[in-house]
C-alpha cells in the first residue's frame, strides 16, 4: 500500500515519552491516535484524523481547550504498552491528563470525530431551578447532587472537573445561590443518590477543593463494584487489563445475583483494582459458557476467565461458605489453578486415600477477548472466532 503523509500540514500533535505529559496535562480535552505505520487501517485514518483536528481547531481556537495527538506505537512501544493499547489504531480521550476508560468507538469520519468532539465539550452537569426538580429525578440512575453558593468557586470547579470525567457513569445536577440554600445549611455540599426509590442519600465529607478525594469518591459510587458484561462494552472491560470474575445467571434471576453481589463485597472488597467483578445473561453468552462445558441450564454459574485460561467455581452453593470466593480468587492470582488444571489437585489439598485426579488437558481457553470483532482496525490479540 502506498502512503503519503506530510507532517507539515498536520495540526496535530506528536507525542513522545518527554512532552507527553506536559501536553496532555495542561490539555482541557485531548483525542491521542495511537497507531502504527505498516497498519493499513492506520493509514486511512490520518486525514480524517487531521481534517476533524482543523474543523474543532476553528471552533476552539485556544491550544490547550482540545489538543488533537498522536503516538507513534511502533517508535513509542513503552507509551503503548503504558496505555494497554492492542488495537491500531487506537483513539483515547484525555481530561486533564487522565485517560478515559471509554475510548472513542464511532465512526472514522471527520463528521462523527467532531461532533464526539462538541458532545464531550457540553456541559455533563445540569442545572436545576427549583428544588421540586430533585424529587422527580429518575431513581434507576445514580444522582450525584452539588449544593453551591455560587458557581464561580472552587468547590463547584472542582465538582465540574469530577463530572467531566464521570457523567457517562452517573448523573450529574447543581444548584446555587437561594435555590440550593436549604440544602447549605453546613456551607456547600455534594450528596450521592444511589438507584432505588426508598435507597438513602449519602453525604460526600471531604474537601470539596480536594479533587483526589471526591473523585474517589465519586467513582466508588457511580462505577457498581459488580458491573454487567454486554456485548458492547465487552472489548471495553477486556481492555482494562483486569481478569474477570463472572457470575452468569438467568436475566430474571435477581437472587443469585444479589447474593453474588453481596458476597464479593463481603468477601473480595480488597481484591478491587486486581479483578472485574461482573455479572453477564447465560441466554445471551452461550458461547463463553460452552468454553466450560456448561448451558444455560447450569446457571447460576461463576467462573474466572484469566484471558488465557477459563476456571469455574465448583460449586454456586459455596457462594456463602465463608472466605470460599476469595479462595478462588486468591488460587488464581499465585498460580494454583492454573496448575491443578494440568496436574490435578496439589497433594496437600487431597483427603487422604483420595486419588490424584491426572488431567493431561488444558483448561478452556479464554472467550472473552473474542467478544467484539472490530471492521476498522487492527488487533494485536489472536485471531477472534466467531459467536
Amino acid at each position: 500500500v502506498s502512503w503519503l503523509f506530510n507532517p507539515a500540514r498536520s495540526e496535530i500533535t506528536s507525542l513522545d515519552s518527554g512532552n507527553i505529559d506536559d501536553i496532555l496535562n495542561n490539555a482541557d480535552f485531548a483525542l491521542v491516535n495511537f497507531y502504527a505505520d505498516w497498519c493499513r487501517f492506520s493509514q486511512m485514518l490520518h486525514p480524517i484524523f487531521e481534517e476533524a483536528s482543523n474543523v474543532i481547531k476553528e471552533e476552539y481556537p485556544d491550544k490547550n481547550q482540545v489538543v488533537f495527538a498522536r503516538v507513534d506505537c511502533d517508535q513509542h512501544s513503552d507509551i503503548a504498552q503504558r496505555y494497554r493499547i492492542s488495537k491500531y489504531p487506537t483513539l483515547k480521550l484525555f481530561r486533564n491528563g487522565m485517560m478515559m476508560k471509554r475510548e472513542y468507538r464511532g465512526q472514522r469520519s471527520v463528521t462523527a470525530i467532531a461532533d464526539y468532539i462538541r458532545q464531550q465539550k457540553s456541559n455533563p452537569i445540569r442545572e436545576v431551578q427549583d428544588l421540586e426538580e430533585i424529587s422527580s429525578l429518575d431513581r434507576s440512575r445514580r444522582n450525584i447532587i452539588g449544593y453551591f453558593e455560587q458557581k464561580d468557586s472552587d468547590n463547584y470547579r472542582t465538582f465540574e472537573r469530577v463530572a467531566n470525567i464521570l457523567h457517562d457513569d452517573c448523573v450529574f445536577i447543581s444548584a446555587f445561590g437561594a435555590i440550593s440554600k436549604a440544602e447549605r445549611f453546613s456551607g456547600d455540599n455534594v450528596i450521592y443518590k444511589p438507584p432505588g426509590e426508598n435507597a438513602p442519600d449519602m453525604v460526600y465529607l471531604g474537601s470539596l477543593t480536594n479533587f483526589d478525594l471526591i473523585y474517589a469518591w465519586t467513582q466508588d459510587k457511580c462505577v457498581p463494584l459488580v458491573r454487567e458484561i454486554t456485548f458492547e462494552n465487552g472489548e471495553e472491560l477486556t481492555e482494562e487489563g483486569l481478569p474477570f470474575l463472572i457470575l452468569f445467571h438467568m436475566k430474571d434471576d435477581l437472587e443469585s445475583l444479589e447474593k453474588f453481589q453481596q458476597e464479593v463485597a463481603r468477601q473480595l472488597i480488597g481484591e478491587k483494582g486486581t479483578i472485574n467483578f461482573l455479572h453477564a445473561d447465560c441466554d445471551k453468552f452461550r458461547h463463553p459458557l460452552l468454553h466450560i462445558q456448561k448451558t444455560p441450564a447450569d446457571c447460576p454459574v461463576i467462573a474466572i476467565d484469566s484471558f488465557r485460561h477459563m476456571y469455574v467455581f465448583p460449586d454456586f452453593s459455596d457462594l456463602s461458605v465463608p472466605g470460599k470466593l476469595k479462595q478462588f480468587v486468591l488460587d488464581l492470582h499465585s498460580g494454583k489453578l492454573h496448575r491443578e488444571f494440568h496436574h490435578g489437585p496439589d497433594p496437600t489439598d487431597v483427603a487422604p486415600g483420595q486419588p490424584i485426579q491426572d488431567l493431561a488437558s488444558s483448561p478452556p481457553e479464554s472467550s472473552f477477548q473474542k467478544l467484539a470483532p472490530s471492521e476498522h482496525r487492527y488487533t494485536l490479540l489472536r485471531e477472534k472466532d466467531e459467536l
